[in-house]
């Protein structure tokens, strides 16, 4: 979808970016409602950006983190669309996972609670890891035509 020029280009990679977030957000939303809203009363941005909600001692703490990890696996998806190279994987995903530690730090504080390190290390990793094998398998991979002439 963006895969262009070999040039250097700042603006494709906000725009990639924007979107990378914009999308995993979303997603990450829906699977939230899915898994989180079916259990509380009211859903509010607590459960996005306070590292206090994801807790393995609750029904609704493993309800945030199953959102994460398969909102992890949708971003894999989606690096193979927006950013289609295997070696930019970590990258892109190393942002959104900043960003995303920015936005939690503005609205609850440093994350002191392990279990929000190692649900956001682990859906890095995911991400990352996932997002290269799928680019390699479904992007560079790929048979490069050759026309013959006649």
């Amino acid at each position: 979808m963006f895969y262009g020029a070999v040039s250097w280009d700042p603006w494709l990679i906000v725009v990639q970016i924007v979107c990378l977030q914009c999308l995993y957000y979303l997603t990450l939303g829906v699977f939230m409602a899915i898994l989180v809203g079916t259990r509380v009363s009211r859903m509010s941005l607590v459960y996005f950006f306070d590292y206090a909600a994801i807790t393995a001692s609750t029904v609704t703490g493993w309800c945030v983190i199953a959102s994460f990890v398969l909102g992890s696996l949708a971003g894999s998806v989606y690096l193979l669309y927006l950013v289609e190279r295997a070696k930019k994987c970590l990258d892109f995903s190393a942002s959104l996972y900043i960003i995303h530690l920015f936005i939690c730090i503005m609205y609850g504080g440093w994350p002191s609670s392990i279990t929000w390190w190692i649900v956001n290390g682990t859906g890095i990793a995911v991400m990352a890891l996932l997002g290269e094998y799928l680019c390699v398998k479904f992007r560079e991979m790929r048979e490069i035509p050759i026309r013959h002439r006649s």
